[in-house]
């Protein structure tokens, strides 16, 4: 049986560290200057990987967040650590490792 409290503080924190990493990295996602005079060619092609480096990482943690608030949700209506594909129990341990999990082992591969 999955403990509830456990389970929302779990999201909770997973959320708020996702929030705070995006902050972190905001400017690292900002475009990058053209200006050749300060910034080589190769420097500037090393910037640029960077930045879609990191914007991809934004956009994981995006999904994330949707996942989150899926989790959340089935938490509100009672469906919170059971498989979506079979229906089966999830077990705490894959919850502690990915809170937002919504298929079993068995199904998630």
């Amino acid at each position: 049986m999955v403990d509830i409290n456990k389970a929302q503080a779990r999201l909770t924190a997973k959320k708020q560290e996702l929030e705070d990493l995006s902050d972190l990295a905001a400017e690292a996602r900002d475009p990058v200057a053209l200006d050749q005079q300060s910034v080589g060619r190769l420097s500037r092609m090393d910037a640029m990987q960077q930045q879609a480096m990191n914007q991809a990482t934004e956009q994981k943690r995006k999904r994330d967040l949707v996942r989150i608030e899926a989790a959340q949700r089935r938490l509100r209506d009672d469906e919170y650590g059971y498989c979506e594909e079979c229906g089966e129990e999830i077990p705490d341990g894959r919850l502690a490792i990915d809170p937002m999990a919504e298929f079993c082992v068995n199904c998630a591969t």
